[in-house]
């Protein structure tokens, strides 16, 4: 009786024509699309499939953080013949003696307060797109294994700073947890919180992997009171980040912005995260700092990859710079103006191993910052449901609930110990390659893969200045007609 109802149902709707044609029946089709993702992910997927990570991807986080054995058996799954791969020289001398917690001291001589970074820690992930447990047990993890956590632009929470895990506070366009009723850049506020010892850098977010160039809207209904408070806006209320920063207008600005942030934290190192689009535009924030003699203290260079919440498919799909591409084009550009050993680059998009971090090192980053690797350590099943609220692991969720299922101090331990294997896959293969530090990597010990027949180290397919280059010659530069379009006034494209 209930199927002959819905079947009557279905002839005589007028929404779907495929349930006219066929009632009841074609309701099956509703359902296997709903099941199509798991039955991919669990049945049909190979270990080398999935996207945005693979099977095999996942499980070796998975382990990690698990503390389980880590090793591969019988050999590379990977076609080491496929124009896809790639790989890191080694030595037939393998270094001794290297130390294994490698850091990064960020901070120029304009910086009173440096830091000393990891070679992984957490990307910017807001508390609004992560639950409260999530951020809890990320924060709790950086402070076991000694690494940063970013917040994210979504405002700096309560649960960021109950446990005392270092904290890098991002500021994106919307200015939250220091603005002004009017959205706007508010000082006063921004030092009260930037003073906070929990606090180690500060970030001013220009662009995202995800969606470069987009802003955010946060409807209403989901802006609980405890959002409302990390971001200082009103509850209830649409919480809007516009797609460009108020705070400035030219890369002059930029810079006198971030000057004025270092200035109100104390002395605190300052950075920019962005995904490159116009490489004009890159050039001339660092003509800026030529001009105006006020340095970032390090710079994250986000890739088209990145991204943990939701994103429009077209801005996701093909808008953004990829991650190597946007790597070089900042390594290029601070080594060929001399400021590389002042300004550190930092790299954020698809980092989950130590073989990534080297990879990346090769390129110029000093450190990587992981957001989904890290994910996955919390317990992530890549589910694809992040924007819905209704994630299956209680982590993109406010939902208490669901969120219920993630155990703070359990989940802590397991990205504290996916942290520190990492680190140790990276150190092994530092020393492999006959290395005292992984800043030692170079475009030559990165080889890719052209054809069958045919590899490249990476110096032999990508341009590399040499230092000062772009102040000395930058006609002979693969980078001139980018470098005479950048001008410090302007984020306009010079004719």
């Amino acid at each position: 009786m209930p199927i002959l109802l819905l079947a009557l149902i279905d002839l005589v709707q007028s929404e779907h024509s495929l349930r006219r044609n066929y009632p009841a029946s074609a309701r099956f089709r509703w359902l296997f699309e709903w099941m199509r993702p798991y039955l991919r992910a669990y049945i049909v997927e190979s270990d080398l499939d999935g996207r945005p990570f693979s099977h095999d991807e996942r499980a070796l986080v998975y382990a990690r953080a698990k503390g389980d054995e880590d090793a591969h058996p019988f050999g590379t799954e990977l076609d080491v013949y496929s124009g896809a791969y790639e790989w890191l020289a080694h030595s037939i001398a393998p270094a001794t003696n290297v130390e294994r917690d490698q850091r990064v001291l960020v901070g120029t001589d304009q910086c009173s307060r440096p830091y000393a970074a990891s070679r992984l820690n957490i990307s910017a992930m807001s508390f609004g797109s992560l639950g409260a447990n999530a951020i809890e047990a990320l924060n709790l993890g950086a402070k076991l294994g000694g690494f940063y956590h970013d917040t994210g632009e979504g405002g700096l929470s309560t649960y960021h700073l109950k446990h005392g895990g270092d904290i890098v506070w991002e500021l994106g366009s919307g200015y939250f947890g220091c603005r002004d009723e009017n959205g706007r850049f508010d000082p006063g506020k921004f030092r009260d919180q930037a003073g906070s010892e929990a606090i180690r850098m500060t970030e001013i977010k220009l662009s995202q992997g995800a969606k470069p160039g987009h802003g955010g809207l946060l409807p209403g209904a989901k802006v609980t009171a405890e959002i409302a408070k990390a971001r200082n806006v009103p509850q209830g209320a649409d919480c809007v980040s516009p797609p460009g920063h108020s705070a400035f207008a030219t890369p002059i600005e930029l810079l006198e912005f971030a000057g004025q942030m270092r200035d109100l934290s104390g002395g605190k190192p300052v950075g920019i995260k962005l995904c490159i689009g116009y490489p004009h535009e890159f050039l001339a924030i660092v003509k800026a700092m030529l001009e105006t003699g006020i340095l970032l203290d390090y710079i994250v260079i986000d890739g088209a990859k990145g991204g943990t919440g939701a994103a429009p498919t077209e801005l996701s799909d093909r808008v953004g710079m990829p991650l190597r591409e946007g790597l070089i084009i900042a390594r290029n550009a601070l080594v060929g103006t001399g400021l590389k050993d002042k300004v550190r680059l930092a790299a954020s998009g698809k980092v989950a191993s130590g073989a990534a971090i080297a990879m990346n090192a090769a390129l110029g980053a000093d450190w990587c910052n992981a957001a989904r690797a890290f994910m996955f350590s919390l317990g992530c099943v890549q589910s694809m449901r992040c924007h819905t609220g209704t994630c299956p692991t209680g982590i993109a969720t406010q939902s208490p609930a669901r969120q219920r299922a993630l155990v703070v101090p359990e989940k802590a331990r397991r990205v504290a110990r996916y942290h520190r294997a990492t680190v140790d896959a990276l150190h092994d293969m530092v020393v492999a390659a006959g290395l005292q530090s992984c800043g030692e990597f170079r475009p030559s010990h990165l080889r890719q893969r052209i054809n069958v027949a045919e590899m490249r180290a990476m110096d032999e397919i990508y341009s590399f200045l040499a230092p000062g280059v772009l102040l000395s010659e930058p006609e002979s530069t693969s980078m001139a007609a980018w470098w005479h379009q950048a001008s410090a006034a302007t984020f306009r494209a010079r004719s």
